[in-house]
């Protein structure tokens, strides 16, 4: 769940036990939160930031989700970004895991960045998202794994790239990904070496943020992502893909 859905749902005369009724009233479960952002320095942290990310940490435990995703747009020096990543696990407190996702067009750009900016922050709160569309357009490959340790990888986020890359990067990212294994990120690839890595993470979710599929209705891109994302996992894991 998102900070600005559930604002809106609190807007029109939702508590949080509402929130979980209808939910469970569909068979649904929450298992994350998101996002925390700009977040780099105090500048950044005007009261309308402090107020979501107090908002964010107020769901994870209303819901009962242990960790919410986050990550910096702002281009900062790393030992910047990894100091106020800490403050942020800081505030987050224990009972909260902070994952960090990077992007290739962040302050945050790819998984080295990422494991650099947890090492040196030092949390035992702290862990990391691995997206199939920032993998791929980060250029990352299986050896970029070998400096994390399986267990810091607490959500992978199924999805997959165009042909070729749109500019600027983060438009594409945000409008026209495609389901997983329907295009050219070597999805199954990804699975199968996080698997091999000893990867298990808490969530594995489809985060397919397509223009086209929404405007085809969200019952149809519901279906189309949940088929591509069961056939995805059930080729990864085959005998004949190993």
């Amino acid at each position: 769940m998102r900070a600005e859905n559930y604002v809106e749902a609190r807007r029109a005369g939702l508590g949080d036990r509402d929130m979980l009724e209808i939910a469970g009233s569909h068979g649904i479960r929450i298992l994350e939160v998101e996002y925390v952002t700009a977040w780099g320095t105090a500048a950044d942290r005007d009261p309308a930031q402090q107020d979501k990310e107090r908002t964010v940490f107020h769901m994870a435990r209303a819901f009962g989700v242990r960790h919410l995703n986050t990550g910096l747009l702002e281009h900062l020096p790393l030992d910047v970004v990894t100091e106020a990543f800490d403050a942020l696990c800081e505030r987050a407190g224990d009972d909260l895991t902070v994952a960090l996702e990077f992007m290739p067009y962040s302050g945050v750009p790819d998984l080295p960045a990422a494991w650099e900016v947890l090492r040196g922050a030092g949390r035992a709160n702290s862990a990391l998202i691995v997206d199939v569309w920032h993998w791929a357009r980060a250029g990352m490959a299986p050896r970029h794994l070998d400096a994390v340790p399986a267990d810091r990888i607490v959500a992978v986020q199924l999805c997959d790239v165009l042909a070729e890359p749109m500019q600027p990067s983060r438009a594409e990212s945000l409008g026209h990904r495609l389901p997983p294994g329907q295009g050219y990120g070597d999805a199954v690839g990804l699975v199968r070496a996080l698997r091999d890595h000893g990867v298990a993470p808490a969530v594995v979710a489809v985060e397919v943020i397509s223009d086209d599929l929404v405007a085809r209705g969200v019952d149809v891109a519901a279906r189309t992502t949940a088929d591509a994302a069961r056939d995805l996992l059930a080729l990864a894991t085959s005998r004949s893909a190993r």
